[in-house]
């Protein structure tokens, strides 16, 4: 038989386990209703820019890029336009009429004449001239894609300096309780007698570095933001992603010169030059003579002293060029050509060296960036640290200065902020590589 203290017990056991599990129930409904009373501002949240993002943006309908594929798109049809032959002329007239007395049927050779003309330009100009047309559009298009490049790079680098800025602005943050916990703590310290006055007003001083350098910082973040917005738009006013790009490892120096003789910049100079090319063999095609071959049909009126009806006429006659005179006219316009694919030629040699040093720079740049971010993150950045909170344990054992822990905590904020600049600058360098080299998106 039970007793009743081991059934209350039991009960009471109940009791408890029921109110416990309300007590949840009533902790889950209220935390599910303030999540659901929060789910308007957290949609609210802008969501960060990713560099991605930022370049389907800036690359979707650009204007310069639109303007040059329109450009070529006209030059092609253009090319079409340039193979046709000219439009036939008609002629329509009135031949010997008498003007004294007398009509249309008075004289034997008044007429009301009708003709055509068709004109035939010389050689294979027609051909040359669309191969011409055909070579710009190319030109077109392949400065496009260059300029494509080019955002690319832009966007690249200007977001990344937007991101400097913003971990700066983080890190600086950061660092400002830390900052400001020194000068309440000096200040303290003073007015008991166990600190100089002089540790008061270094504190205070750093800490009003650090509010010039917030200010700083914001300035720089805004103007980055402001050139963002050339190419994203609206889009700037978000903040950027808090994760570099992963651009770690980048090909081999000959590998990136051989891709860059691929470059689109370099490809329409190659168009310009095949431009240059037609124009001498346009000018050499106007050494042959042009051509124009006419049919005419003249109706006359009247009779004949026979009686019989005076007959229509039908004339046929060709018209030739005579390019004889060449001096100061083909053969100056042949000179002309020449010099045209000479300075394309020059121009081409002169791009590729630029682009060439450029890539030379950059992948030198890129070396040692990289060279310095395994310095700071195995050496610098820890021993920096290592130091700070040295001076820092020193200072507070009563063994250590306070221009110590100043000295050390600043220097480990100035080693985090140049270990992101680096990153940063890396980054940059490889959007520099990238255009030159066409690397994948």
């Amino acid at each position: 038989m039970l007793s009743p203290f081991c059934g209350a017990t039991s009960h009471a056991k109940s009791i408890t386990v029921l109110t416990r599990h309300n007590t949840h129930l009533v902790c889950t409904l209220v935390l599910a209703a303030g999540i659901a009373f929060n789910l308007p501002a957290l949609a609210q949240q802008p969501v960060p820019l990713t560099l991605l993002e930022a370049q389907d943006v800036a690359l979707e309908q650009e204007p310069g890029q639109v303007a040059l594929r329109a450009r070529a798109d006209a030059l092609e049809e253009q090319s079409i336009a340039a193979g046709e032959l000219p439009d036939p002329k008609l002629r329509m007239g009135l031949a010997n009429y008498p003007l004294e007395s007398g009509g249309f049927s008075t004289e034997g050779m008044t007429q009301a004449q009708l003709g055509i003309r068709q004109s035939f330009p010389p050689g294979r100009t027609r051909t040359v001239r669309t191969r011409q047309f055909q070579s710009l559009a190319v030109e077109m298009s392949e400065n496009a894609d260059a300029r494509g490049r080019d955002i690319l790079a832009a966007v690249r680098r200007v977001w990344l300096e937007m991101y400097y800025w913003q971990e700066a602005h983080n890190i600086v943050s950061e660092s400002r309780p830390f900052f400001s916990d020194l000068v309440t703590t000096t200040r303290s310290l003073y007015a008991v007698g166990h600190k100089d006055l002089q540790d008061v007003l270094r504190a205070d001083l750093e800490l009003s570095r650090l509010e010039d350098r917030l200010i700083n910082i914001h300035k720089q973040r805004a103007q980055s933001q402001a050139a963002l917005s050339e190419w994203v738009g609206s889009e700037s006013s978000r903040s950027v992603s808090t994760k570099l790009p992963a651009w770690e490892q980048i090909p081999k120096l000959e590998q990136l010169h051989a891709d860059l003789l691929t470059h689109p910049a370099l490809r329409a100079a190659d168009a310009r030059i095949d431009t240059r090319k037609a124009g001498i063999d346009l000018a050499k095609e106007r050494y042959k003579p042009g051509w124009a071959l006419d049919l005419g049909y003249g109706y006359r009126d009247g009779s004949l002293p026979n009686g019989r009806s005076r007959s229509d006429f039908v004339s046929l006659s060709v018209t030739v060029d005579l390019p004889i005179f060449k001096k100061n006219r083909q053969n100056r316009n042949l000179a002309a050509a020449f010099s045209e694919r000479r300075a394309a030629n020059e121009s081409k040699e002169a791009l590729l060296r630029k682009l060439g040093s450029q890539l030379d720079s950059e992948y030198a740049r890129w070396q040692d960036l990289s060279r310095r971010i395994d310095l700071y993150e195995q050496v610098i950045v820890p021993k920096t640290k290592e130091q700070a909170d040295a001076a820092l344990a020193a200072y507070q054992s009563g063994a250590g200065d306070f221009a110590d822990v100043i000295r050390g905590s600043i220097d480990d904020l100035n080693t985090r902020l140049d270990h992101v600049r680096i990153k940063t600058d890396r980054a940059q360098s490889y959007a520099a590589l990238a255009n030159l080299g066409g690397f994948s998106r």
